[in-house]
């Protein structure tokens, strides 16, 4: 794995599906350009809700305390972009999820962040972790809200028609 080196702010104005295939494609070409006969698969994954408001990753455990108050009881959507790129070749697949969190105390709330899973993890919760107990709902995909949506790979692995990545996508007739 090569972590990529963007700077993953949210442009003024961008809406979250828009600002996350940015990201993901910023993410796919600094690998690509790093690697340029190796194929680059990126991800960005944000929280948001329905008035327009982004939740990225916190920047510390007061945010994402906040991060999860906003979230607390309420729906909100998750959107992963994912960017495979070669050289000048890119294709990015997008998937929004929608995801019901319960209602949390102030003591489940600092007991979550104490744990530090919330760190890096977009809307401050790993749906894969910890943070399951919280989950009352999920309507859309499972590994999209985790933050690689596994149908999207598969796709965009398949779609690339490269032997290299046959293996992992076989093209079916």
């Amino acid at each position: 794995m090569v972590p990529p080196s963007v700077d993953e702010s949210i442009a003024p104005g961008e809406d979250a599906p828009a600002a996350a295939a940015r990201l993901a494609a910023e993410k796919a070409a600094d690998v690509a350009a790093r690697h340029p006969d190796a194929w680059a698969l990126a991800a960005d994954t944000l929280v948001f809700f329905p008035d327009g408001r982004i939740l990225g990753k916190p920047r510390g455990d007061a945010e994402a305390a906040d991060m999860l108050r906003q979230i607390s009881g309420r729906e909100h959507e998750v959107v992963t972009s994912v960017c495979l790129r070669r050289g000048a070749e890119a294709r990015t697949w997008s998937e929004v999820s929608k995801v019901r969190i319960a209602p949390l105390s102030d003591a489940e709330i600092s007991w979550y962040v104490a744990t530090g899973e919330p760190r890096d993890k977009a809307g401050a919760y790993a749906v894969q972790g910890k943070g399951a107990r919280f989950i009352e709902s999920i309507s859309g995909s499972y590994s999209n809200v985790m933050g690689l949506p596994a149908r999207g790979v598969y796709l965009l692995l398949r779609d690339a028609r490269d032997p290299a990545l046959s293996a992992l996508a076989p093209a079916f007739p």
